[in-house]
């Protein structure tokens, strides 16, 4: 088992934190915006699916000494890139390793075979230099030849390494090793604000404090939700509600989805909602945060900066302490930096 070299375990603390093919259009560290790899859609709803698409994926050290995949070398993120599926679609992944210490591909939520499981245990992992593709499938809704009905893949999901470190990816995870995959339905709507929000042990997105997000009233937006780590957590959101089901959205008056702000999180879980900007609220500065306490006295908080379609944002000056992410590529990569002492 090859070791990872001086990776502390956080605590408590501070310190801590497509058009047919893919598309890639990755900032860089200091430019963090990410465009979705994401499949052609049509007008604002996702097209029917069954495409074979394909993508390179770096894994990459970061110059503070965290981690991270990207779309082109020297350019990966935390989190890594949005992969965005529709059910039928398979994506082929051709995964390059840089580091110097075995690494790996692990998606949750998608169909593979044991080839693409990204584990040492069944040597599907990376070692150092090496190239491996790695296939993901996904499927609609349909019956068992037994009468029963397979879920479909549509939904929130993510991949992560699971080597670095230890054999189940600790390591990797806790330095920056994760990203999210969405898996829609034909004729989902499409978002046109999507931010990747990961509680990974007492950091958000492995930064000190929640990085800020920008969007304007009326906007569609879509927050995709992770949580890693050794903790459990609660996503809170201010000003805005969402149905708790899969797509955040009620099919109609009909719908008896339950209708939540606030929803308990524990490691590996992931979950997403769509909502649009200031409905029944307004443009401001609306908290997100772990409601539990300690969790966001300790920096696990960050703003939803909506603004009024002139730029404005009531109730914030421009000079807050958070990094501010929100084009229409912003996913919530933020800059990289050492965490604070």
């Amino acid at each position: 088992m090859t070791e990872e070299p001086d990776v502390p375990r956080r605590g408590f603390n501070r310190r801590l934190l497509a058009t047919g093919a893919a598309v890639a259009a990755l900032g860089t560290a200091a430019a963090p915006a990410v465009a979705a790899v994401r499949p052609a859609g049509t007008g604002r709803s996702a097209v029917a699916a069954g495409a074979v698409r394909h993508l390179k994926l770096y894994i990459e050290e970061l110059p503070d000494g965290q981690l991270g995949y990207g779309l082109e070398k020297g350019k990966a993120t935390i989190p890594g890139p949005p992969i965005e599926l529709v059910e039928g679609d398979t994506l082929h992944i051709e995964c390059e390793n840089t580091l110097k210490t075995a690494a790996s591909l692990h998606v949750h939520g998608l169909d593979y075979d044991v080839a693409s499981d990204g584990t040492r245990m069944n040597r599907s992992h990376l070692e150092p230099g090496a190239t491996r593709t790695y296939t993901w499938r996904t499927h609609a809704p349909g019956r068992r030849a037994d009468g029963t009905w397979r879920p479909g893949s549509a939904g929130y999901w993510h991949y992560h390494d699971h080597v670095v470190g230890t054999e189940h990816g600790t390591g990797g995870i806790r330095r920056g090793l994760y990203g999210p995959v969405v898996v829609r339905r034909a004729g989902d709507p499409l978002p046109d604000r999507q931010f990747t929000i990961v509680f990974n042990d007492m950091t958000i997105n492995n930064l000190p404090k929640g990085p800020d997000f920008t969007a304007t009233v009326g906007d569609r937006v879509e927050i995709v939700s992770i949580t890693h780590g050794e903790y459990y957590h609660t996503f809170h959101l201010h000003g805005h509600r969402w149905a708790d089901n899969r797509t955040g959205l009620l099919d109609g008056p009909a719908d008896t989805s339950r209708v939540i702000d606030n929803k308990i999180t524990g490691p590996a879980d992931s979950f997403g909602f769509q909502f649009l900007a200031g409905e029944g609220a307004g443009a401001g500065a609306w908290m997100y945060h772990c409601h539990v306490q300690s969790h966001s006295d300790m920096g696990m908080a960050g703003l939803l900066l909506i603004a009024k379609p002139d730029g404005t944002v009531p109730g914030h000056d421009g000079h807050g302490s958070h990094g501010t992410h929100g084009g229409p590529g912003g996913h919530g990569q933020a800059p990289r930096r050492p965490p604070a002492q």
